[in-house]
């Protein structure tokens, strides 16, 4: 019970901030970029977040026995789940003017993970974390102070919708 006070008080504190218009065209560039490569960085935040967050496999019976990264990479299901991510942020990017396209979008993700899969809603916060973290890495000269800045808002804009 303390856990769950203690992510609702996190949750007060994130609200989601407004993304201007230039933010906006920043993230949608640099995500056109990172979308080029979709399989592999979706592939990338995965793997990461999998190995960080180790319990986060529990919810996947094709992949939740894997311990090695190198395995996890083969995996086709892992491949077509990181597909199936990525596809649903481009969706999201894709709509960024569209507020309410971006909620239902976000609302229909986060309604199927907790009802069918029953998945708690902090991995949503730590997947986004981790897939910051893996652009930012992988795009490190694209990814200035402002842009750092735009998609620290996405991040946040997908967590607290999916929530």
């Amino acid at each position: 019970m303390e856990k769950v006070q203690g992510e609702m008080e996190i949750e007060r504190w994130e609200r989601s901030e407004e993304i201007s218009d230039a933010e906006k065209k920043v993230i949608q560039e640099t995500w056109s970029r990172v979308y080029a490569n979709c399989e592999d960085v979706g592939v990338s935040i995965l793997i990461r977040f999998f190995v960080n967050f180790p319990s986060a496999k529990q919810y996947f019976s094709q992949f939740k026995h894997m311990e090695d990264p190198l395995e996890m990479e083969r995996s086709l299901q892992l491949r077509k789940h990181a597909q199936r991510v990525m596809g649903a942020i481009n969706t999201v990017v894709e709509n960024l003017s569209d507020p309410e396209k971006v909620s239902s979008i976000l609302a229909l993700v986060g309604k199927a993970h907790a009802l069918k899969h029953k998945v708690e809603p902090i991995y949503f916060k730590k997947l986004t974390g981790v897939m910051l973290e893996v652009i930012a890495e992988e795009y490190a000269n694209d990814f200035t102070p402002e842009v750092h800045s735009a998609w620290t808002k996405m991040k946040t804009l997908i967590y607290t919708h999916v929530t």
